[in-house]
């Protein structure tokens, strides 16, 4: 992987992490279940792709 294509993973996993700070902000001011669930699902599913980018660039970075 080129340094720009590494770049580009680090920027996608801050997005990541982003997304994943407002989705739990915004379920701590929710009274909705089915609006708070929506968010618990969200951050589930982020969670996993920022693991997986987080790994991908591990792997990157130890060849």
């Amino acid at each position: 992987m080129t340094q720009k294509e590494l770049l580009y993973v680090e920027d996608a996993v801050g997005h990541e992490q982003n997304i994943i700070k407002i989705c739990n902000e915004s379920t701590g001011c929710l009274q909705d279940e089915e609006l708070i669930k929506f968010f618990e699902e969200q951050i589930k599913e982020h969670t996993l792709l920022e693991k997986k980018l987080i790994k991908l660039l591990e792997e990157c970075t130890n060849e």
